[in-house]
């Protein structure tokens, strides 16, 4: 998927413009980032559109993940792209879901895999077959 296609489908999924877009799919990857260890963030990386590796390129000394749950990714994000808590969590299930649909299902059951079992309401949708393109945040 490149990367038009990408920030396009998250714009439509959460109903706003691509600009908007931009920033919500960039507050979730950079707190992904976060929580994978730099390793985890390149294997990831090398399969999203180049302008989306920005976003999770790991900076000096991240090459442990940091350990927080799902609540504090959700805050996280909704901190970074200026949104309440609801909103952010029904972002990040879309990005979750089109990140899922960019990359190949190994990359993406891997990285679910790394994940705590209280993600698993945000990567579930992007699981199941169909649902991705029916959220609406």
């Amino acid at each position: 998927m490149n990367y038009d296609t990408f920030v396009d489908q998250v714009a439509r999924r959460v109903r706003t413009d691509p600009e908007r877009a931009v920033v919500l799919v960039h507050a979730t990857l950079a707190t992904l980032a976060e929580r994978l260890t730099g390793g985890e963030v390149l294997d990831l990386a090398t399969q999203l559109p180049a302008p989306l590796r920005l976003a999770l390129r790991p900076g000096p000394g991240t090459e442990a993940a940091e350990q927080f749950g799902a609540a504090e990714f959700v805050a996280r994000v909704a901190r970074r792209a200026e949104l309440d808590e609801p909103a952010a969590r029904d972002v990040v299930r879309v990005v979750f879901g089109t990140v899922h649909e960019a990359v190949s299902g190994g990359e993406f059951d891997g990285l679910v895999t790394r994940l705590p079992r209280d993600y698993r309401d945000l990567v579930e949708p992007a699981l199941a077959p169909g649902t991705a393109a029916g959220r609406r945040a």
